[in-house]
């Protein structure tokens, strides 16, 4: 498993200001709602599942707008319904977060701390005279719910505070049925925002819960509870998704209404739209519980710690998230954006490393029998403290069986008979043909290489076109590479009321083995990133050893993102 770590990010000004920060900068300019407190906001994902590409926007978000300001922000878990609730996905979540350098220190909590606050609140609203028990089944409620000309009813709307009370404390004890009554606010039963029409805070639900077992036999609806917990907190901002606008008015007035110690106030953003994915819980669950892909860390996913697996660095999310920005308006960014900003990243931190994908021999000819030479090759162009490592060479080596072609196409300019090409670091050789087994195939490639051209110099000042990477064939490393493309074929996998899975790419995982690898990769462990010379980003899969080694293609070196 994932190591969890402490790294936190710091705030060096990185952060974009956005129309939140707006907002915020005037709240605590002095006369403002918040002026003279500090910023504090929440993180409060459902443990229902893992975490994806769409939370880590509202990670940053939400930790970044408290660093931003100097404030703080607390990790809650929404544990309100215990129907698909478990502490694996607590567990995943807080490796998730802290994975992606954000740290909320001690102010970790859980929606159930709160149900006792919660269920006095329900008391109160009902004393109020501001909730009532309502037995309307669920198409009943369906039924009375009216339209924007038509007001909804409810035959139980009248009901006397001390019954309700009554029925309310029966529901609590578990000496109604489930499914029978439900409490509902009392608010606007005409109301233009279908939020507002009496809408149940409380049902009855006889689970078990993974924190407060049998204790309870009714559970707070998330309209009601997230407020509270909101204001026990004394959370300043609760940045939200945009779905929650309309139901802004009922958390204000469960914040009016409530005897609470502090008044949050909600914003709503955009929340994050990618092509080539779906990032419904349900629909993620479909594809793990279906076999569609190897659980929920499959490299293919857009949960984070399938993005981990898949070799995805903390940096390139965090940058990606902060330059598409956070807007009031819904759009779907291109997966492809989001491997360029993998690109750059990878580009200035992964060693290269040459590994040779679809190995074919190549023999030099005029090379000594039984001697070997070696030369030093640097780790990084971009980062000169990564230094050079010793890479050895002898009278055979491994090329890709691509660089080679017997009869050449137009323009390709590595070998074929006759044609010179460098070696990367090496020398410069030149083709002198090829041996076949019996069905043609070609299981050796001849070469002759020139002794003047040591570290690939031409010291005649001869033009030489094409440069392959090669691994030398006496001292190498074996590995299964694994290929990742998107997991659905359209960019848009339910457009138009689709079926996603009928558009799941079937090469989305192609698996090569026998590749040949540089020796020294099995000094490295998971999750080691490099650039493969030619071939694009990988990293080391968690399962890989040093006796198994296993590499995870995280992204091409073409860039698809159009800038």
């Amino acid at each position: 498993m994932f190591e969890e770590t402490k790294t936190t990010v710091e705030n060096t000004g990185e952060i974009s200001s956005n129309f939140i920060h707006t907002f915020i900068e005037k709240d605590i300019a002095e006369g403002g709602a918040y002026y003279g407190k500090k910023v504090h906001t929440r993180f409060p994902p459902e443990p229902n599942g893992y975490l994806h590409i769409g939370h880590a926007k509202a990670i940053c978000v939400d930790f970044g707008t408290a660093l931003k300001f100097g404030g703080v922000c607390n990790l809650r878990m929404d544990d309100t319904n215990p129907t698909k609730e478990d502490v694996e996905y607590v567990d995943a979540i807080r490796e998730d977060i802290h994975w992606l350098g954000f740290d909320w220190e001690d102010r970790f909590y859980y929606a159930s701390d709160y149900f006792d606050k919660m269920y006095e609140c329900a008391e109160e609203l009902i004393e109020k005279g501001l909730a009532y028990v309502c037995e309307l089944t669920p198409d009943q409620m369906r039924e009375y719910r009216g339209d924007l000309s038509t007001p909804a009813k409810s035959p139980y709307r009248d009901r006397p505070k001390e019954e309700s009370l009554a029925l309310f404390r029966k529901m609590k004890n578990g000496e109604i049925e489930d499914g029978k009554m439900t409490l509902r606010a009392k608010i606007d039963l005409a109301s233009g925002n279908f939020n507002m029409r009496d809408p149940v805070i409380y049902r009855m639900n006889r689970l078990h819960h993974h924190r407060t077992g049998d204790k309870w036999c009714i559970y707070p609806m998330y309209d009601f509870a997230h407020p509270i917990e909101d204001a026990i907190e004394g959370i300043t901002h609760s940045l939200c998704s945009l779905e929650f606008e309309d139901h802004r008015p009922l958390y204000d007035w469960v914040i009016a209404n409530c005897t609470l110690p502090a008044k949050p106030r909600q914003i709503e953003f955009a929340r994050l739209g990618i092509n080539h994915t779906v990032m419904s819980k349900r629909k993620l669950r479909q594809l793990v519980e279906g076999g569609y892909v190897n659980g929920w860390d499959d490299p293919r996913m857009p949960t984070l710690c399938g993005l981990r697996r898949r070799g995805y660095t903390p940096k390139s999310i965090r940058n990606f998230c902060d330059r598409i920005g956070v807007s009031k308006v819904n759009s779907t960014v291109e997966y492809a954006f989001l491997e360029h900003c993998l690109r750059e990243d990878l580009n200035m931190t992964a060693r290269r490393v040459m590994v040779v994908l679809d190995p074919v021999k190549l023999v030099i000819t005029n090379y000594p029998e039984g001697q070997s030479e070696t030369f030093e090759v640097e780790n990084n162009p971009n980062c000169e403290a990564d230094g050079c490592r010793p890479i050895t060479f002898s009278r055979e080596c491994y090329i890709e069986r691509g660089d080679f072609m017997e009869e050449p196409i137009k323009k390709y300019q590595r070998l074929y008979p006759g044609n010179e090409v460098r070696l990367k670091s090496a020398y410069i050789v030149r083709c002198t043909g090829c041996k076949k087994d019996d069905d043609g195939n070609i299981v050796e490639v001849y070469a002759e290489y020139d002794p003047a051209t040591r570290g690939g110099n031409t010291p005649d000042g001869r033009k030489v076109r094409g440069t392959i990477h090669w691994v030398d064939a006496q001292n190498y490393a074996t590995a299964t590479v694994n290929l990742y493309d998107n997991l659905f074929t359209v960019a848009e996998p339910e457009a138009n009321g689709a079926d996603f899975l009928e558009n799941l790419n079937p090469d989305s995982l192609k698996t090569l083995t026998g590749c040949i690898a540089e020796k020294s990769i099995e000094e490295f462990e998971a999750p080691a990133h490099f650039q493969l010379m030619r071939t694009g980003y990988f990293c080391l899969d968690k399962d890989s050893t040093k006796d198994n080694i296993i590499l995870n293609r995280s992204v091409s070196l073409k860039d698809g993102f159009k800038k």
